[in-house]
């Protein structure tokens, strides 16, 4: 009887762990796909109510800080992209430590 009230305390620990894990990918998750939609959102317009060379001026200067913005995003979605693999890895084994002791409880009865 002891062992199976450690085993059920051990899967409530597990299930907490795994709550944290999943609540730390989800943020992650959603930072990085901000990070995505401000790299979408560089993408210029097209300017319809300029001439054509006023219109290939202000395109080449909006280009030029545009890419200075995809660089610094770019950095951060790296850093987010290695975070989420690192958070999806943890959530991985809590998940299967949850479930490891499951089986484990439902085996003992």
């Amino acid at each position: 009887m002891k062992r199976a009230a450690e085993i059920d305390r051990l899967e409530g620990l597990a299930r907490l762990v795994l709550d944290l894990r999943l609540a730390d990918l989800s943020r992650v998750a959603r930072q990085r796909q901000e990070c995505l939609d401000r790299l979408a959102a560089l993408e210029p317009a097209a300017a319809e109510n300029l001439d054509p060379v006023s219109a290939a001026r202000a395109l080449l200067l909006y280009q030029a800080w545009a890419d200075g913005r995809r660089a610094e995003i770019n950095g951060t979605l790296a850093r987010l992209t290695a975070e989420w693999a690192q958070k999806s890895a943890a959530a991985r084994t809590a998940f299967a430590r949850t479930e490891a002791l499951r089986l484990v409880k439902a085996r003992i009865g």
